[in-house]
């Protein structure tokens, strides 16, 4: 039995409509999840645009445990199943794996959670310096990066002169039929 001062949530995944999720309802019953409190997923681990999965999270609230048979029930992506445990953790709910015997709200689960929080900041970081390097890469061979430009270079060229001759940035904004925010973002003060 599960001691926590909040419900007690269990999630169940299988991959094709041909198995069964019975095997590990049978289990999360056994450790004392109630039925009504058993969400599912006929869905690879692969996807995570699962409904039973964004149901249960919904339902979640800090001071829960969520239990799964197995981590793997969470998916197959270690980035994507140490991101949901880095938000179970960031909303205060406690994992619970049966086949690898892991309590998130014990010490050594703790120790496991801190594992997982680490894995999930070296991923987000290595990300980044992706992100960073594909746009590196993408300067170097003259290619926009980021947001396009609402304005051609004559635009811009045009917008100076009628700011030097002493127009208004709203009356310049209307003249090039863009907005001014646009023309403020493109043609700072």
């Amino acid at each position: 039995m599960i001691d926590s001062a909040g419900r007690i949530h269990g999630y169940v995944r299988v991959s094709t409509s041909k198995q069964t999720v019975d095997q590990q309802v049978d289990a999360l019953r056994e450790a004392g999840v109630s039925a009504e409190h058993i969400y599912g997923d006929v869905r690879s681990g692969a996807k995570w645009d699962r409904q039973g999965l964004a149901e249960l999270k919904r339902c979640l609230r800090p001071g829960d445990t969520l239990v799964v048979v197995a981590l793997d029930r969470l998916g197959r992506s270690l980035s994507e199943m140490v991101a949901l445990v880095g938000w179970l953790r960031e909303n205060g709910v406690v994992l619970r794996s049966l086949r690898e015997n892991i309590d998130f709200a014990t010490p050594t689960g703790s120790m496991m959670a801190a594992v997982f929080a680490a894995m999930a900041e070296c991923e987000r970081a290595l990300m980044l310096e992706r992100a960073e390097a594909a746009r590196e890469a993408a300067r170097a061979r003259g290619r926009q990066v980021g947001r396009p430009r609402a304005t051609t270079p004559e635009q811009r060229q045009r917008a100076v002169d009628l700011i030097s001759a002493g127009w208004r940035r709203a009356a310049v904004a209307k003249d090039l039929g863009v907005s001014r925010a646009t023309l403020y973002r493109e043609i700072p003060a």
